[in-house]
């Protein structure tokens, strides 16, 4: 159908200069197709690809994307290395500034960053190298879900303890922005709760290491970090910490006692203009977990080898085994849903962008 409308249309030039320069054309839309899949492996053989991780060595996302690698790695026509290259910093500022002005935008680096930082753009944030609407965005696996964990010999042992205290806990976040510093702000706003914030933590581990030595008494965590890696589930087995809320709609099952803020936010009579704040700070929720782009004008064909490459990677045997033995969420968003969603959340109405700014200190 191609070739006999190409061919039909050179009648329409009447110069024969024109009528040469249409055949040409012709000719590259009959060849190209029939070349693009051995360009690919050609481009990709030999290769090396850098996957930049937002977090430190041994986090929940780090684990996460040395296993994806290893799938991830087989669908990518000519089949090249794929080596993680840690970059934390900032509340994932560092990892994803780098991402989008440094990197090269050839289709071998692509990076996972925290949903949280959009944000950061909403508000104005001159740390921001970025625009989150122009990432060429990749996929996304795994629901997220923040914790307020709280040390078990804190005297909080509910929201109602946390709102009431005379003196608030002593909490922990790596960067003011960032998704633990946000999931903080959020309760605040929702539930009337006061934090005492210490930030400037370097990665979630770190973060672990102030609770067990007692600097902080408590920090957000994602429900995927919480029940998949240490030192959870030994402080769990220990009686060591308790969950005081979670923030999903519904209460995940493995965490059944814990309420939910929006239970929490019925129960304390939140006021609609609250809540439609909260709505927009738990709106990076949407973007999954597990979140990776890569630079913005990474050509178009490279990006939809990689956006096929990830979704058949989380079809992977070996990957969901491994997801099963580590307790990870395998929900998918396609890089097309996510650049679409990516477009949606920068757009807000200014008294809105005025309330989250005034609540996580932009400007």
């Amino acid at each position: 159908m191609i070739r006999s409308n190409c061919v039909g249309n050179l009648r329409l030039f009447k110069s024969a200069s024109h009528q040469l320069a249409a055949l040409l054309g012709c000719a590259a839309i009959i060849i190209l197709p029939r070349l693009s899949p051995a360009a690919q492996v050609d481009f990709y053989q030999g290769k090396t690809l850098t996957f930049i991780v937002n977090m430190a060595a041994g986090d929940a996302n780090d684990l996460w994307v040395r296993a994806l690698a290893r799938s991830l790695v087989k669908y990518i026509p000519g089949n090249p290395s794929i080596v993680p290259q840690n970059m934390p910093g900032g509340g994932s500022m560092i990892s994803a500034n780098y991402l989008y002005s440094v990197a090269k935008p050839d289709g071998l680096t692509i990076g996972q960053t925290s949903a949280s930082l959009y944000f950061q753009q909403l508000i104005g944030r001159r740390e921001v190298q970025f625009d989150w609407r122009n990432f060429s965005w990749i996929g996304s696996a795994g629901q997220v879900e923040s914790l307020l964990m709280m040390r078990a010999d804190a005297p909080y042992k509910s929201m109602d303890d946390i709102r009431t205290a005379s003196e608030p806990p002593k909490c922990s976040a790596t960067a003011p922005g960032s998704s633990t510093h946000i999931s903080l702000k959020v309760l605040e706003e929702a539930l009337g709760a006061k934090f005492s914030i210490v930030t400037g933590y370097k990665s979630g581990s770190d973060q672990d290491l102030a609770i067990e030595r007692g600097e902080v008494q408590c920090r957000a965590v994602s429900a995927a970090s919480f029940l998949a890696r240490e030192p959870f589930i030994s402080w769990q087995k220990k009686g060591f910490i308790r969950i005081v809320v979670q923030s999903g709609r519904k209460r995940n099952p493995k965490l059944a006692e814990v309420p939910t803020i929006y239970e929490l936010m019925t129960r304390y009579q939140t006021a609609q203009a609250q809540q439609r704040v909260v709505a927009v700070l738990l709106g990076a929720d949407h973007f999954g977990q597990y979140l990776a782009a890569a630079p913005p004008a990474t050509p178009v064909e490279r990006v939809k080898i990689l956006r096929d490459g990830y979704a058949r990677a989380l079809q992977d045997t070996d990957l969901i085994e491994e997801a099963k033995r580590r307790n990870w969420s395998m929900e998918q968003l396609t890089g097309e849903e996510l650049q679409r969603l990516a477009k949606e959340v920068i757009d807000q109405p200014p008294q809105l962008i005025g309330r989250v700014k005034a609540l996580l200190g932009g400007g």
